[in-house]
């Protein structure tokens, strides 16, 4: 894939954006805005050796969000490039007080999206398992060899209802 992103890119030139079009209409429209109405963020235009790696970490988050179809990750790359305490310039306390409050905003909304994964986490049917495996070992049993051998049960009657079915077919 990168080898074909980058023959597309020597294509349109140095400086473009080369845009691929195998994925969906609205992440495509998200991709675009990100890489394309907001182009300060594509590493071309870098200012120093600091702002170049900026830009080149935000891009490549664009990338495999967008290769991975994940439009919500697109708007947090481009809400965090936009508000992040990077995007900050200037010197002396007002401006370095300004990024303190930005780095902690968006350290509070990660634990926030942290938790809300957290929680979707615990209610996920290998959570849920797992809490019943838990309560049965306290019971003193266990849930996984339980489930084995009913599975095992319903394969062999399986087994066995084919062959009544098989011999029914094929009288001897």
């Amino acid at each position: 894939m990168v080898l074909r992103q980058r023959a597309a890119r020597a294509q349109h030139g140095p400086g473009r954006v080369f845009l691929p079009a195998h994925r969906g209409h609205d992440l495509l429209k998200r991709y675009a805005t990100v890489t394309l109405e907001h182009r300060d963020i594509h590493p071309d235009l870098s200012k120093d050796a600091d702002d170049l790696e900026r830009r080149t970490r935000f891009m490549a988050e664009a990338n495999r969000a967008y290769e991975a179809g994940d439009a919500e990750a697109l708007r947090r790359i481009l809400d965090e490039y936009q508000d992040g305490a990077d995007a900050v310039e200037g010197e002396g306390v007002g401006a370095e007080l300004i990024r303190i409050i930005r780095q902690i905003s968006l350290a509070k909304s990660r634990v926030s999206a942290i938790e809300q994964e957290l929680a979707a986490l615990r209610q996920s049917e290998i959570a849920l398992l797992k809490k019943q495996a838990e309560d049965r070992e306290q019971e003193g049993g266990d849930l996984l060899a339980e489930l084995a051998t009913a599975v095992r049960q319903k394969v062999e009657l399986a087994q066995k209802e084919y062959e009544a079915l098989t011999k029914q077919g094929n009288p001897a």
